[in-house]
């Protein structure tokens, strides 16, 4: 009897780490027309903005958008254009959490925003190389820096294939894959 009463307080112990690190690193997988790209989040360095996210995933805004800014050496952006180079509604803006001490590395994830450091809605780019100039320095426009709320934990391979997709000018905008990069889905991983 002892046994079983210490093995239910292991395995609700256990449970209770699962379901925490579920809570503080939610995974996102992007299938994309490109294969599938798994990005897990920090909700522990940056509530707002994975709350944020993670709003706009359950809601299914990302589905259908493309990565419309595409720069090799730097990053890959999406989030925000149908493949008609039409931007998608958005809610307000959220609060920058850049000084959350997470920094502009290959892999990682952060918010695109306008010269405004509070400006980011939904648009993200996933960094390429390491982007140091991009990291919070100083509580000022000019060095507030890209809020970072996740990495890549699978798929950078396909992240390297949409970083070297041919690009040029769309509707106005430069950098665009000739070949429209299709966030198919995005999906909250169980």
């Amino acid at each position: 009897m002892k046994i079983k009463i210490a093995l239910l307080l292991l395995f609700a112990l256990l449970a209770g780490g699962f379901v925490q690190a579920a809570e503080t690193r939610p995974r996102v997988r992007l299938e994309t027309t490109m294969g599938a790209v798994v990005l897990e989040l920090d909700a522990q360095a940056a509530p707002q903005t994975v709350a944020n996210f993670l709003g706009y995933v359950r809601e299914g805004f990302y589905d259908g958008l493309i990565f419309h800014r595409v720069i090799k050496g730097f990053m890959i952006q999406g989030g925000g254009m149908t493949p008609d180079m039409a931007p998608r509604p958005t809610r307000a803006p959220i609060p920058n959490e850049a000084a959350n001490g997470l920094q502009n590395r290959r892999g990682s994830v952060a918010m695109a925003r306008t010269a405004d450091p509070h400006s980011a809605t939904a648009q993200f780019f996933i960094n390429t190389v390491d982007n140091p100039f991009l990291d919070h320095r100083a509580p000022n426009p000019q060095e507030w820096g890209y809020c970072v709320f996740g990495t890549v934990v699978a798929g950078m391979d396909v992240v390297a294939a949409i970083e070297n997709a041919a690009t040029g000018m769309r509707a106005g905008h430069g950098d665009v894959p000739q070949t429209p990069i299709v966030i198919q889905k995005a999906l909250l991983e169980p």
